[in-house]
């Protein structure tokens, strides 16, 4: 009876996951990118399940397509659009893997693993340096980070495991290096596609926020004015009711470079504009829910859409679950403590409850 090698099943499943994104309105460049690691997991099944050896040489030339797309949807989803010309400067790197694999084959698994560990790298980078993505849904809360984050350790475990399996055919165990091939390739492929398929992976991003930064008076100044900006605006047209908002958004609404904007929340608040944002959501919501609203309607008219990331962000503010909110005697101490630290207006204020 035929076997279906774990490779294929994988291959299966990532194939399974690109439709259904795609069948749901999924950016292009994420279909793309699931698509290329089903691709790669069948070939890995034809060359090391069923022993079509001709494919084995063009292995290592599709792996090196995978960083690249992953590095390029997670720009696209959470950054900057990208052109067509700025993305097709990275198939630079598949094009590296051929000609390593035509003129220098024993190059060939190293410049693979640099290929894994660079794009990683790379991911992890932008994620540790920017304290809000531009692009990302500021309702998301800190799923996205935590999914890109892994995808970038995913690489750069690929790339240890391409070592590895190197290691296993220069000291003589071939044996061991079939099975790694088949175990590593198909873990890693199946959590790359998994995570990147994931709604929240193109969310919003979030990095725990530090306090905030030394700066001279004027600099701080100028922050407190930018975040009391936010504050008459928000007040004034409330643009944090739709979860679709993000960071490029509300900048342009203010007149506002997006990378002044992310700095002067993080420096005057010590928070990322996810949380600030989604703290004045959180106040609204709590006003709904203390007018007589469902917990449930309260989340989807302040600008949550999902259960999930209202119940921790209301719990982040409040200190309190959504359903204990209305029967709490008074305000919980760290939204008391947030908004003596960082007041907004008096209409967002009397959002809250008045403190017992």
């Amino acid at each position: 009876m035929p076997m279906l090698p774990v490779p294929a099943f994988v291959a299966l499943v990532l194939a399974y996951i690109a439709a259904r994104s795609l069948l749901s309105d999924g950016r292009p460049l994420l279909v793309a990118f699931l698509l290329a690691c089903a691709a790669q997991s069948l070939l890995v099944a034809l060359a090391g399940g069923y022993g079509i050896d001709w494919l084995r040489p063009i292995l290592p030339v599709s792996a090196a397509v995978i960083p690249p797309l992953a590095w390029i949807t997670f720009r696209d989803a959470l950054v900057s659009r990208l052109k067509l010309r700025a993305m097709s400067l990275h198939l630079a790197a598949p094009a590296f893997i051929l000609f390593c694999r035509v003129f220098a084959p024993e190059t060939t698994d190293v410049a693979v693993t640099l290929v894994f560990l660079i794009y990683g790298g790379a991911i992890l980078f932008q994620l540790r340096t920017a304290p809000d993505m531009p692009l990302a849904r500021l309702e998301a809360g800190q799923i996205p980070v935590v999914i890109w984050r892994i995808l970038g350790w995913a690489l750069i475990a690929s790339a240890l495991g391409d070592a590895l399996i190197s290691l296993a055919y220069m000291s003589g165990n071939e044996g061991w290096a079939g099975w790694m091939i088949t175990v590593s390739s198909s873990l890693i492929l199946l959590l790359l596609g998994l995570l990147s398929g994931s709604p929240a992976a193109s969310g919003a991003e979030e990095r725990e926020p530090g306090a905030p930064a030394e700066a001279n008076r004027e600099a701080l100044d100028e922050d407190t004015e930018i975040v009391a900006r936010i504050n008459v605006f928000l007040s004034r047209d409330p643009v944090h009711l739709d979860p679709n908002l993000n960071l490029s958004r509300l900048a342009r609404r203010l007149h506002l470079p997006e990378k002044r904007l992310s700095s002067a929340v993080n420096r005057a608040t010590g928070q990322n504009v996810s949380r600030y944002v989604n703290a004045w959501r959180v106040r609204h919501a709590c006003k709904l829910i203390e007018a007589g609203s469902t917990v449930t309607d309260a989340m989807l008219d302040s600008g949550f859409n999902t259960k999930s990331n209202f119940n921790r962000e209301f719990r982040r503010v409040t200190g309190a679950a959504p359903s204990e909110w209305r029967s709490s005697e008074k305000t919980p101490s760290n939204v008391t403590a947030m908004t003596t630290e960082n007041p907004p207006p008096q209409n967002f204020a009397d959002e809250g409850r008045e403190a017992g």
